[in-house]
């Protein structure tokens, strides 16, 4: 897997995105095909292919995400919202850079898929 996905273009400044919010670990913007009224998505700038990928070393940065990822939904106005990470191309990821799914605005129901 390749680090140059569309997601570590945007995180470069290679694509000219809107951000919700950004910091220096993480960037929230809107989903280009949203699933709901609000659908974000939360990256990392450092460049993780997936969740599994993930190291020793990044538990900080994962629960920076979570946190950045409530911020976000608050911001949006959601009370009720749902977090989602897909890992792997057989659950549905389909940009291999890390992102968590923020979706609100309307009722979710389960099982999701």
């Amino acid at each position: 897997m390749s680090d140059d996905t569309i997601f570590g273009q945007i995180a470069r400044g290679e694509i000219p995105t809107e951000f919700v919010y950004e910091d220096d670990r993480a960037l929230v913007f809107r989903d280009i095909n949203p699933q709901a009224p609000t659908h974000l998505l939360v990256i990392p700038r450092k460049p993780i292919p997936m969740l599994s990928a993930s190291e020793d070393g990044d538990e900080a940065l994962l629960g920076h995400l979570m946190r950045v990822a409530t911020r976000a939904a608050r911001d949006a106005g959601l009370e009720d919202f749902r977090v989602v990470v897909n890992n792997g191309a057989g659950a549905g990821q389909t940009v291999f850079h890390l992102h968590l799914h923020v979706i609100g605005g309307r009722s979710l129901s389960w099982p999701p898929g």
